[in-house]
């Protein structure tokens, strides 16, 4: 009966499908690889206690983030449509109950909310693409590098030429479809990021200042690491990997059958993991070798790096590529993003992907506006968190995210019966559904409880009480 029912909702997908495992791996890492991943890892590494803080953070990317993206990528693969439709269908099959099609539609509207702002922020990568290359901050003065910014953000023209050019790019790659757009885009892009990225660690490894940054990313100080640190590593655990948003659901609707979502998902972590580990080998060193500040936050990319990079031989060079390899990351992200909605577009309003791509595209264009004018003529406009841009930035990142992978790794762990989910992952036999299906059920969803509680202001008080700076 259980084998007569999993044959029977076996479905294909309405997009195509990815030619092989190994581009859907490139694929899912390239949309976990981001901009936070590269800038916001090293720093929060360095905070927390280097060493002491990778150490809690591999352990939380394997207990919690691996399950619930196991977990979203099945759900995917088993739905093979948008993530409304997904998790419509799923819910009607598994709970009886279709109501669970609002995960599907926080997914996809997390992910174009967040891809109205992270444009914005992606577009100055381009920017600064060229004021490197050009030699701009070549022997410049820390003033004139944050005034570069300031020129940049601060103007409502410059800023929304970037953000125009960059929706543009993603529009066009995401019209293409699965085979001839995202899975041409990934091939190149992903590749091309970690060639990038060996390159400037080469550069790094010539600065004189390796042995420092290396040790201040892994030499663990255990004092340094407080209760709210370990919420921070669980925190970036989650959010490094894309995770509760619909882009690694959509992707796994693309997933040939007889991949293995566990062995795929577990390279994609390891993947994801070293590019981060990457960044601060390559970040670290050249912040020290000019005496600058490594807990700049993210103002390291935009204000310490160019700075760094000017002072140093070839810098203008290597910060071009930095810049480079920034836009690709974004570029991936942004492409998985904008997906889900799509895809719901295609599904639901009987449109061509073009049109589609082009429909999403253009409402994110237009809403991404609000991101442009808050750091200039908007700026002033504040209320709850700050700016319009704050808030958005908050909403999405602290509420929405942690609520759309609690509810994916609930209904995978709980809701889905278990013929369902060993069918998809095809362990029926191994401990290692046994494991995934404890983590997805017990584990991962107390952990993100425990994020979304402390993203809203919550256990930070209480952590710090019960585990004091150094008692870890």
């Amino acid at each position: 009966m259980a084998e007569q029912l999993t044959a029977a909702v076996r479905r294909d997908s309405l997009h195509g499908l990815w030619s092989s495992r190994f581009v859907f791996i490139l694929a899912v890492t390239g949309s976990a690889v981001g901009l936070g991943n590269i800038w916001k890892f090293p720093y929060i590494a360095g905070e927390n206690g280097g060493g002491a803080f990778v150490a809690v953070y591999l352990l939380c990317v394997f207990a919690i983030g691996l399950p619930i993206m196991v977990g979203e990528v099945l759900i995917g693969r088993r739905g093979r449509r948008n993530p409304v439709a997904t998790m419509t269908l799923l819910g009607e099959e598994e709970a009886g109950h279709p109501g669970w099609s609002l995960v599907g539609v926080l997914g996809v509207v997390t992910g174009f909310l967040i891809l109205s702002f992270y444009s914005v922020i992606a577009g100055w990568t381009g920017a600064y693409i060229i004021k490197s290359a050009i030699g701009e901050f070549v022997g410049a003065a820390p003033e004139a590098v944050v005034q570069s910014f300031i020129a940049l953000s601060g103007s409502a023209v410059n800023s929304g030429f970037w953000h125009t050019a960059f929706m543009g790019v993603t529009v066009f790659v995401v019209a293409r479809g699965v085979e001839r757009g995202l899975e041409q885009a990934v091939r190149f892009m992903v590749p091309a990021l970690v060639v990038i990225m060996l390159i400037l660690l080469g550069y790094a490894m010539n600065t004189g200042a390796f042995q420092q940054g290396f040790a201040f990313l892994f030499r663990p100080d255990f004092r340094a690491l407080t209760g709210s640190g370990v919420l921070v590593a669980m925190g970036q655990a989650f959010f490094t990997l894309s995770l509760g948003m619909g882009a690694v659901m959509a992707y796994g609707a693309y997933l040939p059958q007889q991949a293995s979502i566990i062995g795929t998902s577990v390279a994609v972590v390891c993947a994801d993991t070293a590019i981060a580990i990457l960044a601060g080998l390559v970040i670290f060193p050249i912040v020290f070798a000019n005496g600058l500040d490594p807990n700049a936050g993210p103002g390291l990319i935009f204000e310490t790096l160019p700075l760094a990079f000017g002072q140093l031989p070839g810098g203008a060079i290597f910060g071009a590529l930095f810049f480079l390899l920034l836009a690709f990351a974004a570029l991936t992200s942004g492409i998985s993003l904008m997906e889900p909605a799509v895809a719901w577009i295609m599904e639901n309003r009987g449109v061509g992907r073009a049109s589609a791509a082009m429909l999403v595209g253009g409402v994110v264009w237009v809403l991404g506006f609000m991101t442009v004018l808050s750091f200039n003529r908007l700026s002033d406009f504040r209320f709850w968190n700050g700016t319009i841009f704050d808030n958005m930035d908050f909403v999405t990142t602290n509420i929405m995210l942690p609520l759309g992978g609690l509810f994916i790794t609930v209904f995978a762990g709980w809701v889905m019966c278990q013929n369902s989910s060993a069918d998809e992952l095809d362990e029926t036999a191994g401990s290692l559904y046994r494991l995934w299906r404890f983590l997805a059920r017990y584990v991962a969803p107390v952990a993100v409880l425990l994020i979304f509680f402390n993203a809203i202001g919550l256990l930070e008080p209480i952590f710090d009480a019960l585990m004091p700076q150094g008692q870890l």
